[in-house]
């Protein structure tokens, strides 16, 4: 029983890093299911037995990188009182890993464009979105399911994504997170004093 769900585990990875290192270079629409399987040396029964469809091991795909980033954001943050600099560096945590070409490619371009804005947002509403919501709900003196506090959180988190694209595109990606980054902290500067 071990050695079978030990198998079972090691298939499910390596399918998942095949797709995540063909995803990222290709992107997900030019990837066929044939690629994917050849690349993890697995037949396409196997495939099947542990994902429903190309989309799906897309959507599990997006799941773990918003865990990997969320548990990177986890360990770098500040564990005190949250404050604009210190939500504004989980931002800047976040821009760097947002532009590495596997989490852009797949989390900011073919996540929402694939599984649709509103499942990819229910994925990140479990993470990053989660992480912010409570930070800003901090900030502002407020539950995080507030009304206000959920207004600024998504406009944040509008903010958040338009600045992890446009560095995705970047010719200097480090600068522009950085750049970004400060803009940011600026901004929720302007909440924090507004209390």
């Amino acid at each position: 029983m071990v050695r079978q769900a030990e198998r079972s585990a090691a298939t499910i990875q390596a399918i998942m890093d095949a797709a995540r290192a063909l995803f990222s270079d290709q992107g997900y629409e030019a990837v066929s299911l044939d690629l994917v399987v050849q690349r993890a040396g697995v037949a396409k029964g196997a495939f099947y037995h542990h994902f429903a469809s190309k989309r799906d091991l897309l959507e599990r795909l997006v799941d773990t990188l918003q865990g990997e980033l969320a548990a990177q954001l986890a360990a770098e943050a500040s564990s005190g009182p949250a404050t604009a600099n210190s939500i504004a560096l989980s931002v800047g945590i976040y821009l760097q890993a947002a532009i590495e070409p596997d989490r852009n490619r797949i989390l900011l371009v073919d996540g929402p464009a694939v599984l649709g804005w509103q499942r990819w947002r229910e994925i990140d509403d479990l993470y990053f979105a989660a992480a912010m919501r409570a930070g800003i709900g901090k900030l502002m003196n407020e539950p995080a399911e507030s009304k206000d506090a959920d207004a600024v959180t998504r406009l944040a988190l509008g903010a958040i994504m338009e600045a992890a694209l446009a560095c995705g595109t970047s010719d200097d990606a480090a600068a522009s997170a950085r750049d970004f980054t400060g803009a940011f902290q600026r901004m929720l500067s302007g909440v924090e004093q507004a209390i």
